[in-house]
């Protein structure tokens, strides 16, 4: 798949990976060859690794505070859940975070949540196939995976 193929499904989303537009991205997935289902997850794992930086999960939630009123970190998952919403606001969003990491600060309030993204690739393969993926991706997109956005975490 290639990324314009990519874009052009997140494109479907309009924005933002809810509950009902990542069932359709599915639909719409599975109506295509098993190839572009695993070209599609393997592009949304690249994407979500390479959003996997430091800058970015040093980010405090953007809506919430400590007790005593000091930033409150990003967990694991809420940064992946983030790193998700980014990618579900499209391309441009995407592309543009890299240059200022501030666009990515307003993905880590709870108001977003872009982890049915997460599901899209495996949903569309069990409606196309009717078996359960059990996949990998050639990126890991996990939180704290990408030895370079991370190199202090290096031994």
């Amino acid at each position: 798949m290639t990324w314009s193929d990519f874009w052009a499904l997140i494109g479907t989303l309009h924005g933002e990976a809810s509950h009902a537009g990542c069932q359709r991205l599915a639909q719409e997935l599975a109506s295509r060859p098993v190839p572009e289902i695993i070209g599609f997850a393997e592009r949304l794992a690249e994407a979500l690794y390479r959003l996997d930086q430091e800058k970015f999960g040093r980010l405090p939630v953007a809506d919430m505070t400590t007790r005593d009123g000091g930033p409150f970190p990003q967990s694991g998952d809420g940064f992946l859940y983030a790193r998700c919403a980014v990618v579900a606001a499209g391309r441009a969003i995407y592309e543009s975070v890299f240059f200022d990491e501030s666009k990515f600060a307003p993905f880590t309030a709870t108001t977003y949540d872009g982890e049915w993204l997460l599901y899209v690739p495996d949903e569309a393969y069990e409606l196309t196939t009717g078996e359960e993926w059990h996949r990998l991706t050639r990126y890991d997109f996990e939180s704290y995976s990408n030895p370079d956005g991370w190199p202090h975490l290096q031994s």
